[in-house]
């Protein structure tokens, strides 16, 4: 028999041998026990993650008469005729290559007819998204009203180009990204059941360069072990992935952070001799600094995902840049990556990338005492601003004190900003926020927050960085309000065009609405939806109550009751707190 790749040959066969996905056999499991299987499913995530695995073992159990534990025996007729791929029950089909309205309409008069040798006709329908609308309504009808003992299983990359009418009448599995980890452990399994020697490093090498798709891991494994001669070496894992040297990328970063711009050229020019691709370099910078970002918070994290093999060096680049010198090097690094793919000379972009990155502005503060005159000059100046700041900031808090409360007014007391406080551009962006407020939702902005971590997974490493602290606070059909817990990454989305038309283009995408996208902070945020209920609605209530004002004894009240029950409309019960005066 000619020889077979990894990944087919050790393909699961059963639930339990899946990788990575606990919770979606264990939910299809529980389903076969209890014969509670729906008429049609949905199984999404990344490329090379079971998605169609699952799909074949689900098809063997639900025709196994000899289910153990929702389990399928695989010994049984049945279940090696769907294994070898001969059961003229169970139909794999390639929606890529089999788009069209006549396609499916066969299917659909096919499935009518009942099994021949199995209990169920199962139809696995692969990379669903490519169909044509025209396809997805010839399927729609039968997956509406299904004939007796066929079932569908719709596969798919994509999910958000697929139509809301079909995902309604299916049940939703999704299938999550693998981790290193798990990745690393399958591969010890396999290599071991072959007896090939293995280096662990280079494992490791293999199982982040899949980026969370075990059947590319596999794939890759394969390579090496064709390349090295039935050994698995470090130096090969490099060779194959196209991954730089750990010791020359943390060299190659030091030297970056601590600015020695001609140290760093050199290091680059010895990468590149060794035949190293430029993208991937690129790809692994903007790894290893989001690892530091990580690491700056949560060491504990990142040691488990870089499978506890950090180096000294890691640990120590960590305490030698900032979170903003970070994203700053990210954003660089994400420009040179996206003019790279136009160019027939990477060489050059990398020479500038490294003399940009080494002479950036640093942010970092120095820990030991300042040695010039001019630092001196400078350390007393912020000691005598910071001790003026202080005293009036007790000034102010004695005139609150002190300053009689006049009950009888109507009008809400201004906020009162500390003295020195960064002005805020959320003011200049109430011309924005008010029209989605006007037609505002809650089940808007439920909408929204339950699409806000697929709208996340859909944009670049930087973008994600910089908007890993905003979340959505208002919503209407034709736009968001989102809300960044820091001021500073709230001016950078401000600045950025083109994360805006990424966010709205996406929305779009999984939406199929135009989404206008406004920015605000979490601190300004209750200050601009009080503004908004005080005065807008307060101003439309009133114009529509001055003509029943004759008719009713109590419009005051009745305005009262609108504005109350458009606050909750807008921004729900939990969140309105009701006062008497």
């Amino acid at each position: 028999m000619s020889y077979q790749a990894l990944y087919r040959v050790w393909r699961p066969q059963k639930f339990d041998d899946m990788v990575g996905q606990d919770v979606v056999t264990r939910t299809l499991k529980n389903a076969l026990i209890t014969e509670q299987t729906s008429h049609a499913y949905l199984f999404t995530g990344p490329r090379g993650t079971g998605k169609t695995s699952a799909a074949k073992i689900f098809a063997k159990a639900v025709n196994c008469h000899y289910l153990k534990d929702g389990e399928p025996c695989n010994e049984c007729v049945t279940c090696k005729a769907i294994t070898e791929g001969t059961l003229n029950d169970v139909i794999e089909i390639d929606a890529a290559s089999n788009n069209g309205v006549e396609e499916i309409r066969d299917i659909r008069d096919k499935a009518k007819y009942a099994p021949t040798e199995a209990d169920y006709k199962v139809y696995i329908v692969d990379e669903v998204h490519m169909l044509s609308t025209g396809a997805f309504n010839a399927l729609l009808k039968t997956l509406e009203e299904p004939p007796a003992n066929v079932i569908f299983i719709l596969a798919t990359t994509e999910p958000q180009k697929i139509p809301l009418t079909i995902i309604s009448r299916t049940q939703r599995f999704d299938f999550k990204r693998i981790t290193p980890a798990q990745s690393y452990d399958r591969m010890v399994y396999i290599l071991d059941q072959k007896g090939i020697q293995y280096d662990q490093k280079a494992l490791a090498i293999i199982a982040k360069a899949a980026e969370g798709g075990m059947r590319d891991a596999l794939s890759i494994l394969d390579q090496v072990i064709s390349f090295g001669n039935e050994e698995v070496t470090l130096d090969n894992a490099l060779l194959v992935t196209g991954s730089v040297n750990q010791k020359l990328l943390d060299q190659y970063l030091t030297q970056i952070f601590k600015q020695e711009t001609s140290a760093a050229l050199e290091t680059l020019h010895q990468i590149l001799d060794e035949g190293k691709d430029g993208q991937r370099l690129i790809e692994d910078l903007i790894a290893v600094q989001r690892n530091l970002l990580l690491y700056q918070e949560d060491p504990q994290l990142v040691q488990e995902q870089s499978l506890n093999d950090l180096s000294e060096a890691f640990t120590e680049e960590a305490a030698m840049v900032t979170g903003v010198e970070l994203y700053q090097m990210i954003d660089t690094l994400n420009s040179i990556q996206q003019q790279m793919r136009f160019t027939t000379h990477p060489d050059v972009y990398l020479e500038v990338l490294t003399i940009k990155l080494s002479q950036r502005k640093t942010a970092k503060v120095s820990t030991e005492a300042p040695t010039g005159s001019v630092d001196n000059q400078e350390v007393e100046q912020l000691r005598s601003e910071v001790s003026q700041l202080k005293q009036a900031i007790q000034k102010l808090q004695q005139n609150v004190k002190n300053t009689p409360s006049n009950s009888q007014s109507a009008q809400p007391k201004p906020k009162k900003k500390a003295v020195g406080a960064k002005q805020v551009k959320t003011p200049a962006n109430l011309t924005k926020i008010y029209p989605i407020l006007e037609n505002a939702t809650k089940a808007s902005l439920n909408t929204m927050q339950e699409l806000w971590r697929d709208l996340m997974d859909m944009l670049s490493v930087t973008e994600r960085a910089l908007m890993h602290v905003s979340k959505p606070v208002a919503a209407s059909k034709e736009g968001v309000v989102v809300a960044f817990n820091y001021d500073f990454l709230f001016e950078k989305a401000v600045d950025n065009e083109v994360l805006r038309t990424e966010l709205q283009q996406n929305l779009a995408k999984l939406t199929g609405s135009d989404f206008k996208v406004v920015y605000v902070t979490v601190e300004e945020w209750p200050e601009v939806r009080s503004g908004f209920l005080n005065t807008h609605h307060f101003d439309k209530n009133q114009e529509k109550s001055e003509p029943e004002a004759s008719e009713q004894s109590t419009p005051k009240a009745d305005e009262d009751n609108q504005a109350v029950k458009k606050a909750v409309e807008l921004f729900g019960s939990e969140n309105v707190n009701i006062k008497n005066d």
